[in-house]
């Protein structure tokens, strides 16, 4: 290092000692910056910190006039520090006054320096400051100088993330990085959570950021290398990712970012020239990533930097022997689940009696995840940025799950202030609980039927306690999706004659298995597809294999012995998979016959609508079944072809617009036509104002979340079927300029004083 005293790991010797000394946050700092500008020869070292209303304030200089200390404050776009802070990486300057981002404070003397290396204080992507030396005389910094001053600043991110810096700061000026926030993203499931933040997939939290031993270091990292490389490729040899195909090449290009020669030399010089531990060396150049991640526009560049940082917690699990999530046991009381994604099966494995929440940096309102929170009654968040990087574990958190508000860390107030919201919310619930015996209907007369979707035995006591009319979809995919193997028929006939059971009588509508898609089972082979949402699923799968879908059926009828059964299919695209469907239950029922078992006293059979293609078969269709469901989540996301499981396009489209409300209406009145019962069971029945327009355009029967059973009865007794008819139906012919009828829909409500 050129004209360094004593070298890197002199300098990050004396920074442990630092550390470890009964000292003062503000005499720490400045110990730091003294220590910083005497190992580079440095006539000028400054701590910015950036502060909850994003600004930067001088917290600790050596070089600089010391009253300007914590009087100095920058806006984020001003000055060389401003410019390091806002793109999250250095800047190494010879003549600094040449750029046309420098400008000066004169408070603080830096007009007579001329070199300028900035650097920026980084912490999983997120800029907590910055961190800067400056000279008088016009010189470039060394790579090896701007090497150990980002070593440097991954000591100071420390300092403030730990919140030791939070006592030096003005209220209201606090370090950003610890400070209380909200962000506001989609709401994916109602309710309001209070509890502290478990990470799905926890940052390793790096403890050791100095090396003793270098050279011992290196070896630790090649090792950890090795042993991911050989990890990857133990993935692809595996009899399921083997056959060719885009997975395969999806998987392939996974392993040679593995082999990149760029990353791993970054992570090496890390640690042999910075002198940091192997996992400190991989956080930095993750935290790095990161942030450039975090900032990069184009899709495609996102998404290899997605790999390269899960390739990065994929190696530092390795070197630190961690798992990627909490066992049941280790699951804290009151967990507020925090991930950038996750699939169904992954949060059903999470104690439901311990989650409070659910947070996402993805997810839309219809992906099965969002789904599945909402049959557990999980309030639930996605589309927030970064919330992965913001939140450590055990934070306090807050999400509402009615507003799409997440807050991080939440001051006394608003915790008190969301502590009200609860008692009112519960309050609420006690009205809603209030109407459970009362039937639903309208002021008008008109009689409705609310049943509730369920798919485990733990949504059971849902049907008392809501007072529905019974089990519109039960999801029989759930049971094998939280199974460890392929459940036997016995298995599910126990399951599906406790269903029947707790019901009571009242009907119950089982879906035959809907796996395929983002529903994977894990101990069985998943094929790759480039749209799994329109590949090999649902009843595509029980026909293909009809062993696993007669064995199921089996169950059923089994358990029904002497009761009513209603069977659906899903995803069922032309009526000659219905005819097939349907032959398969008659076999079985024949075999049973043959066989001495007791049978159903009915059975009726049906299918959901949910591919378009059906809404010009109905009548073919309603000729052969007994009864029809809409499932509007899928039909919503093909009729406008926006996959639900995809943030940018799936909250593009309304489902309360003309053109859905007509297909819907379509449904509807050839069911009528044919003397056959159409049901919706869809999301979007779970929504007061959408279960409003429904009534309206002629469903008589729905099946919803348990949570929303009592805020949709409860408008629908306060609705005039006949005038809704009279509001909603003309709006089905708006001109397509204006296709959405939602802000009507919410004028009518408000005119009739209907809670929405």
């Amino acid at each position: 290092m050129r004209g360094a005293l004593g070298g890197p790991r002199v300098l990050l010797r004396r920074l442990r000692e630092v550390m470890a000394e009964p000292v003062s946050a503000q005499d720490r700092l400045d110990k730091i910056v003294v220590l910083i500008a005497a190992n580079m020869v440095a006539e000028v070292c400054s701590v910015y910190i950036l502060r909850v209303d994003g600004t930067l304030e001088l917290y600790a200089t050596e070089g600089l006039k010391r009253e300007a200390v914590h009087q100095t404050v920058l806006n984020a776009d001003e000055g060389l520090v401003g410019l390091v802070a806002r793109e999250a990486k250095p800047i190494n300057l010879s003549e600094a006054q040449d750029h046309p981002a420098f400008s000066f404070r004169p408070e603080t003397g830096e007009e007579i320096y001329h070199s300028f290396l900035g650097v920026p204080v980084l912490r999983a992507g997120n800029t907590l400051g910055v961190l800067v030396v400056q000279n008088r005389a016009s010189r470039t910094y060394s790579e090896e100088e701007e090497e150990a001053l980002q070593t440097t600043a991954m000591v100071v991110a420390e300092m403030v993330a730990s919140g030791e810096l939070s006592s030096l700061a003005r209220p209201g000026a606090e370090p950003a990085a610890r400070h209380s926030q909200h962000q506001s993203g989609i709401a994916l499931s109602d309710g309001i959570a209070l509890g502290h933040v478990v990470l799905h997939e926890p940052r390793v939290v790096i403890t050791n950021v100095i090396a003793d031993d270098v050279p011992k270091e290196l070896k630790r990292l090649d090792t950890a290398i090795s042993t991911m490389r050989a990890d990857l490729d133990r993935l692809l040899e595996s009899g399921e990712m083997a056959e060719d195909g885009e997975h395969r090449d999806v998987l392939e290009a996974y392993r040679m970012f593995g082999h990149d020669q760029g990353w791993m030399r970054r992570i090496r010089e890390a640690v042999s020239n910075g002198g940091l531990t192997a996992e400190a060396a991989v956080e930095r150049v993750q935290s790095d990533t990161r942030a450039r991640m975090l900032r990069a526009q184009d899709p495609y560049l996102r998404d290899r930097l997605h790999d390269l940082e899960d390739l990065a917690n994929r190696l530092m699990r390795v070197l630190m022997g961690r798992d990627h999530a909490p066992s049941r046991e280790q699951l804290p009381l009151n967990a507020v689940l925090v991930a950038r994604s996750m699939g169904p099966a992954a949060l059903l494995d999470y104690d439901r009696k311990r989650l409070r929440g659910l947070v996402l940096e993805e997810g839309s309102t219809t992906s099965h995840v969002a789904i599945v929170a909402r049959a557990l009654g999980i309030p639930a968040v996605g589309e927030i940025p970064n919330a992965t990087g913001i939140a450590e574990s055990g934070d306090a958190m807050i999400v509402d799950g009615s507003s799409g508000l997440v807050h991080f860390r939440p001051s006394p107030d608003i915790e008190a202030a969301y502590a009200e919201r609860v008692k009112l919310r519960a309050r609420r619930q006690a009205q809603y609980r209030a109407l459970r015996d009362r039937p639903c209907v309208t002021k008008d007369g008109q009689k409705l039927d609310l049943m509730i979707n369920a798919g485990l035995l733990i949504d059971l006591p849902h049907i008392e306690e809501t007072g529905a009319s019974g089990i519109g979809l039960f999801r029989t995919e759930l049971q094998f999706m939280v199974a460890n193997a392929f459940p036997r028929t016995n298995e599910q006939f126990l399951l599906y004659r406790s269903v029947l059971d707790a019901a009571g009588g009242k009907p119950v509508t089982f879906r035959t298995l809907d796996i395929g898609g983002d529903k994977v089972l894990p101990y069985m082979r998943n094929v790759e597809e480039e749209n799994p949402a329109l590949g090999w699923r649902a009843i595509r799968l029980g026909l293909d294999r009809p062993g696993l879908l007669r064995s199921q059926v089996r169950a059923m009828l089994r358990a029904a012995g002497g009761r009513q059964l209603r069977v659906m299919f899903p995803m069922i695209a032309a009526v000659e998979e219905f005819d097939k469907a349907k032959e398969l239950v008659e076999a079985e029922l024949t075999h049973l016959r043959r066989h001495g078992h007791s049978l159903p006293e009915r059975v009726d059979i049906g299918t959901m609508v949910e591919v378009p293609s059906l809404l010009l078969q109905l009548d073919d269709l309603l000729e052969r079944v007994d009864f029809l469901s809409v499932g509007s989540n899928d039909l919503m996301q093909f009729l406008y072809a926006a996959d639900r499981g995809n943030s940018r396009v799936s909250e593009r489209f309304d489902n309360l617009s003309a053109p859905v409300l007509r297909a819907l209406k379509s449904i509807v009145d050839k069911g009528r036509t044919h003397n056959k019962p159409v049901a919706l069971c869809g999301e979007m029945a779970s929504q007061p104002l959408a279960a409003i327009a429904l009534a309206a355009i002629g469903y008589r029967a729905m099946s919803l979340s348990p949570s929303a059973v009592g805020p949709v009865k409860a408008a629908l007794l306060d609705l005039d079927v006949k005038k809704a008819e009279a509001a909603i139906l003309p709006l089905l012919d708006k001109p397509v300029g204006s296709i959405s009828i939602r802000e009507e829909l919410k004028s009518f409500a408000a005119a009739e004083n209907i809670q929405i």
